[in-house]
C-alpha cells in the first residue's frame, strides 16, 4: 500500500468515519480452550464490526461449543464449519469474507485482554506509515497460568523490522492487527506451517510495523503447539528467511553468513525442548555463526547440564513468573 492511500484512509478517520475492525477466529480441536477465547473477542472494549469463526474440520466438539458460544455475541458474528484445508487456507478465506479497514486473527487457545483492540486501532489510526500493529504477549498454561512474557526476552523493534525478522525474532501473532489495504497485497503461503513470519517479512517491504510495549495479549502453549516441532520450525524460518533476503537485495554470501547465524541460535531451542543432539549438532556445524565467544562458552555450558537440571530450572522460572504475574 502507498503512504497516500495511507494517509487518505487515516484522514477519513479523523473526519468522523471511525475505522471498523474485523475479526477471524480460525478454529482447530481446541473445543476446551475455544469458549475463553470467545469470550475474550465478546468482552473488548471496542467493538468488531464482525467476527467470523472458521472451523477447519475439528474432530472434537468444537462446533458445538462455539455455536453455544455465539449465541451470546453482542455484534455480528458467523459460524463457518468444513473439512480441514489448514490455517493459512482458513486465515485466507476468513480474510476474503471481511470488510473491516482494520483485521486481526486470534487463534482458538488463545487471549485477548479487554482493551487490545482499542490500544491497536488508536496505534494505527495514528500511524499512518504503518502496516500493522503488534505489542508484547503473556504466554499462558493450560489453567490459564502466566508462565512468560515476551516484555523479559524479545528485543522488539518499532519502525523498520527487518532486521529483527531476519534475527527470526517476529510478533507473536495473538498480538498483531493488520491495516487490511497493505494486507490485501499479501496472501499467506497456503503450504507454510507458519502462518505469520513469511508473511511478516513482506509486509515489512512495503511498510514500517507499529510497537505498542503494553501486554494485552496471551499466547497459549500446551502440548499440541506447533511450536514444539524445532526441527520444523527451523525449515520454515530459514526458507522464508532466505526468500526474503533475495527480495531485500542480500549475496549469497550475506546469505549464508545469516543462515549461519540462524542455525547456531536456534541451538538453544532445540536445547529447551531436550534435543541435545541436535543442538550439538548445529552449534558445532555453525559456529562461524556465534556473535561472541560468550555465545559459544553458555551454549557448551548449558549442553553439559544434564536434562533434569534443565526441565528444573525451567520449572522454577515458570513459578516465578506465574508469582510475579498471576493468573489471566
Amino acid at each position: 500500500m502507498i503512504a497516500t492511500e495511507l494517509e487518505e484512509e487515516t484522514e477519513q478517520i479523523f473526519r468522523g468515519q471511525p475505522a471498523t475492525v474485523s475479526v477471524v477466529l480460525p478454529s482447530y480441536n481446541h473445543a476446551r480452550f475455544i469458549e475463553a477465547t470467545l469470550r475474550s473477542i465478546m468482552k473488548q472494549t471496542f467493538t468488531p464490526s464482525e467476527l467470523i469463526v472458521i472451523d477447519d474440520g475439528s474432530a472434537d466438539n468444537s462446533v458445538v461449543v462455539i455455536d453455544r458460544a455465539l449465541n451470546e455475541c453482542p455484534f455480528p458474528c458467523e459460524l463457518v464449519a468444513r473439512g480441514n484445508r489448514g490455517l493459512c487456507a482458513t486465515l485466507n478465506e476468513g480474510f476474503a469474507r471481511t470488510r473491516g479497514d482494520y483485521f486481526a486473527y486470534l487463534g482458538s487457545d488463545d487471549l485477548w485482554l479487554p482493551d487490545f483492540l482499542r490500544a491497536r486501532v488508536d496505534l494505527l489510526n495514528s500511524r499512518p506509515d504503518a502496516v500493522l500493529a503488534y505489542g508484547h504477549a503473556y504466554f499462558i498454561d493450560e489453567q490459564n497460568r502466566i508462565i512468560d512474557s515476551t516484555a523479559d526476552w524479545a528485543r522488539y523493534a518499532d519502525g523498520n523490522a527487518r532486521q529483527m525478522l531476519l534475527q527470526t525474532t517476529a510478533p507473536m501473532s495473538p498480538t498483531v492487527m493488520y491495516r487490511r489495504e497493505a494486507l490485501a497485497q499479501h496472501r499467506l503461503e497456503e503450504e507454510s506451517k507458519l502462518e505469520d513470519y513469511d508473511l511478516y517479512l513482506r509486509l515489512s517491504v512495503g511498510g514500517l510495523f507499529a510497537f505498542d510495549p503494553r501486554m494485552l495479549s496471551a499466547w497459549r502453549r500446551h502440548g499440541s503447539n506447533i511450536s514444539r516441532d524445532q526441527t520444523l520450525m527451523l525449515e520454515e524460518q530459514l526458507q522464508a528467511q532466505g526468500q526474503a533476503a533475495l527480495r531485500f537485495g542480500f549475496t549469497a554470501r550475506q546469505i549464508e553468513d545469516l543462515q549461519r547465524a540462524t542455525r547456531f541460535n536456534r541451538a538453544e531451542d532445540f536445547l529447551r525442548v531436550g534435543q541435545k543432539s541436535e543442538a550439538l549438532r548445529l552449534m558445532l556445524h555453525n559456529l562461524r555463526g556465534a556473535h561472541s565467544p560468550r555465545a559459544t562458552a553458555r551454549m557448551l555450558l548449558r549442553l553439559l547440564l544434564p536434562n533434569s537440571i534443565m526441565r528444573r530450572r525451567a520449572r522454577t522460572r515458570q513459578r516465578k513468573v506465574f508469582q510475579r504475574y498471576g493468573t489471566l
